[in-house]
């Protein structure tokens, strides 16, 4: 137990229960005597290499457990991805601060970031516990049945494509939603978890782990909107073709690149709007509308899994524990055992580090543009208590008198 002063920060995209980790290191740390400060990196290893650094040990347990309900990141995150260079400059400043342990909440990025600060501790010989809280709504992390964040983003995707499927019903046409997920479609598969009824929507899901050929595209769309009248698609904004290329590039003229110099993908819109103006051109169809989720679905206020919340809560208590009674550096992995619990457990670092989980291939159809019943299974749980049902009228006709069409 050699820690004295520790540090916390978040990265990578907010989530509806990012700061329940965070107030679940400040409170289990405090559990500790021999921590006497806690510090918060504002903007994550950004404020970190800036030393822009909050005192977090005289927050109230009160505040904490509000700020804890609130969505995104309370202390600020970061785009940034350092390379070695950049996480020296972060591991000085944690040995200038006399930091004993080092705790950071996010995803692939951010596990590859502990790894190689943990290495530089080592050469230095300094006596560093750096741990990885996982974070993510992609639940792209290897080694986790699932990650904090996810859950809570999945239960607003599957509300929010249940009431386009209403609408869709209501005026028939064809409706498509975007949403995240670069290479893993697990966020995209959430849309069919509220589907009660055999024609509900969405009734064609496309994914990264599956390629996506355009023309093949168009003829499922023809074939539901011909059986059906109607079509509610989830696409995720990672689908490419044959090659890898993502099929925003196939049909834009002109593309755009984030920072890392990755293609922008949902965040314009583009995507929504391209396949749209292929399913007006050329099956015709002339009532077709597009949105892309974009972050709504990341911090949706209101809309939040009680199973995320309390998961999200005690694995950063366990990252302390771990770190206070461990002798290595590590990630928190969920394990999910028995019908419904979990353990955590401290992975090794490198094994997690930089590397992407995606969907296994039993939760996904392999005939076509569906989920199976056992990601329906694996899903159900975490999405919490009191997910609203949709209900619909018996269509029980009266006959025609007139015989008019």
């Amino acid at each position: 137990m050699t820690p004295a002063k520790i540090l916390v920060a978040q990265g990578g995209g907010p989530t509806a229960v990012i700061n329940q980790s965070l107030a679940g290191v400040v409170l289990e740390a405090r559990r500790f005597s021999n921590v006497t400060r806690v510090y918060g990196a504002h903007h994550g290893v950004r404020g970190i290499v800036n030393e822009d650094l909050f005192d977090l040990t005289h927050e109230t347990s009160h505040n904490l457990e509000m700020v804890a309900a609130t969505p995104s990141s309370a202390l600020g995150s970061t785009r940034d991805k350092p390379d070695a260079k950049y996480c020296q400059e972060i591991f000085e400043v944690l040995r200038a601060h006399e930091i004993g342990a080092f705790f950071y909440i996010g995803g692939n990025d951010s596990s590859d970031t502990v790894r190689i600060v943990s290495e530089e501790a080592k050469k230095a010989n300094y006596p560093l516990r750096a741990i990885h809280i996982p974070k993510t709504i992609d639940n792209d992390l290897v080694g986790n049945d699932h990650t904090p964040g996810f859950p809570s983003a999945a239960r607003f995707v599957a509300q929010a494509f249940a009431g386009a499927n209403l609408d869709n019903a209501a005026l028939p046409g064809v409706y498509i939603g975007v949403v995240m997920g670069r290479h893993a479609g697990f966020l995209t598969a959430a849309s069919a978890a509220c589907r009660n009824l055999p024609n509900d929507g969405p009734h064609l899901i496309y994914v990264p782990e599956r390629t996506f050929e355009v023309e093949k595209f168009l003829s499922d769309v023809k074939a539901t909107y011909d059986r059906l009248g109607r079509c509610v698609i989830a696409v995720s904004e990672g689908i490419h073709d044959a090659s890898g290329a993502p099929i925003i590039t196939k049909l834009a003229k002109q593309v755009e690149h984030d920072a890392h110099g990755n293609v922008q993908l949902s965040g314009t819109g583009a995507l929504a709007d391209l396949l749209c103006e292929e399913i007006k051109g050329k099956l015709g169809i002339k009532r077709v509308r597009g949105d892309t989720f974009g972050y709504l679905q990341r911090s949706f206020l209101g809309c939040v899994s009680d199973v995320d919340q309390h998961e999200a809560r005690e694995v950063a208590e366990k990252a302390v524990q771990y770190a206070m009674w461990g002798d290595r550096d590590g990630s928190v992995a969920i394990k999910r055992t028995g019908n419904y619990a979990v353990n955590y457990e401290l992975a090794p670092l490198e094994t997690v580090a930089g590397k992407t989980r995606v969907m296994e291939d039993e939760l996904l159809s392999s005939c076509g543009a569906n989920v199976t019943e056992a990601f329906q299974a694996y899903l159900r749980p975490l999405l919490g208590s009191g997910l609203p049902d949709a209900c619909h009228l018996r269509p029980n006709k009266v006959a025609k008198v007139l015989n008019k069409a």
